[in-house]
Order: structure tokens, then sequence, then C-alpha cells
């Protein structure tokens, strides 16, 4: 199988996996909306102070949104024997990482960016600070689908493995909502947000480098 047939047959065999278990993947999704929606509650109807904090909160929602979403990725595949079976057939399963990676992206990942627009918005964010905000979700999403699915692939067949996960990722997690937050607070002064912005890509960058080998590595020692 080529390289190109393997990874849309990962992704369509995601795709129907989310298809089929809608409330798995919409229950990050609704814990996203609802942890932004409630600081508004706690902290008044101060607007100066709600479109100061957003981005934070904003951000730290998205982080335990995707450690909650990333722990369920080989499960179903490690349960039916598929996993032995990609293994056993020689594909190449760094690029099996990748492409989990890249479906974690486009089903938790993208619907985050879409759910931000409106949260943002109804927090006061300005257009500029928005705009900065996006890039840097953009950037930090696909980040933590990598990381996490590194994880996930660490942790696949153990017992309890969903607090297992969220224990090992949040700290991998940090750098990027330090760069992330730095580069909303920057655009919300005044500053420039590239340096932040391009840390950002930067690590997107070293872990499209080196994740999936990490992933494949972890596969195979739990398969062992």
């Amino acid at each position: 199988m080529s390289p190109q047939a393997l990874v849309c047959a990962v992704l369509r065999r995601e795709f129907r996996r989310t298809a089929r278990n809608q409330s798995e993947a919409g229950h990050p999704l609704i814990f996203f909306v609802l942890a932004v929606m409630l600081f508004p509650f706690a902290l008044g109807p101060d607007t100066a102070l709600l479109s100061v904090v957003a981005p934070g909160v904003i951000w730290v929602a998205a982080l335990l949104a995707a450690s909650f979403s990333v722990e369920g990725l080989f499960r179903s595949d490690f349960a039916d024997g598929s996993l032995e079976l990609m293994a056993l057939s020689g594909a190449p399963l760094a690029l099996v990482g990748l492409a989990k990676a890249l479906a974690h992206w486009l089903v938790a990942g993208v619907p985050v960016l879409l759910l931000t627009l409106p949260l943002a918005v109804g927090l006061g964010l300005d257009p500029g600070v928005l705009a900065i905000l996006m890039a840097s979700l953009a950037l930090g999403s696909g980040c933590m689908s990598l990381l996490g699915t590194s994880i996930s692939a660490l942790t696949v067949g153990l017992r309890g493995s969903g607090m297992l996960v969220a224990l090992l990722i949040l700290p991998l997690y940090i750098p990027l909502l330090i760069f992330g937050a730095s580069a909303t607070a920057n655009a919300a002064l005044g500053l420039s947000a590239a340096a932040e912005l391009y840390f950002l890509a930067g690590l997107l960058v070293l872990a499209l480098t080196l994740t999936p080998w990490a992933t494949a590595t972890a596969l195979r020692i739990r398969l062992s």
C-alpha cells in the first residue's frame, strides 16, 4: 500500500469511527464551550476585564479539551487487533501515527477553532487580538494533536489511561500555553506577536519531525 493510500485509509477509518461515536467526539467540545462560558459568570459583567482574560481562558480550555480527546485515539484499534495487523503487514507505524494526528486535528482541533470565533466575540475581543488568537491556536492545536498522539500510543491498553494521558501530556502543553497566551497579550498591548508565533511554528515543525517516530516506537513497545 502506498503512503497516500495508507493515510487515506486511516483518515476514513477515523471519520467513520467519529460518525459512529459522535458523543465521544462531542464531549470535549462541549467541555470547551462550557469552560469558556462559565468565566463571565465568575468575573461579572466587566467587559474590559473579560477581554483581558479571554485569550488565556480560551487557551486553557482548548488545552484541557485536547487532553481529554486524545485518550481514545488508538483504543478501538488496539481492542479489535487492527494495530497488530498494521504492524504485521509492514505498514510504517510512523505514517500511521501522523495520519492519526491529522485525523485528530480535523475532528477535534478544527471544531475548537470554529467555536473560538463566536466565543471570543462574545467575550469582547478586538478583531486584531482575535486574529492573533486564531493564528496561535491553529499552530498550537497542531502541536497538541501530534504530542497527544504519541502519549496516547504510549498508554494504549492500560487501565485508567485517561487520567494518565492527562498527567503526561499537560506538562508538554505548557510551552504552547505560555507562548500562545503571550502572543495574544502582546497583540492586546499593540505590540508585535511575531516572535511568539514563530516559536509556535517552530514547535509545530519540530513536532512534525519527531512525534511520528515517537508514536511508532510507543506502539511497538505496547504491541511487544
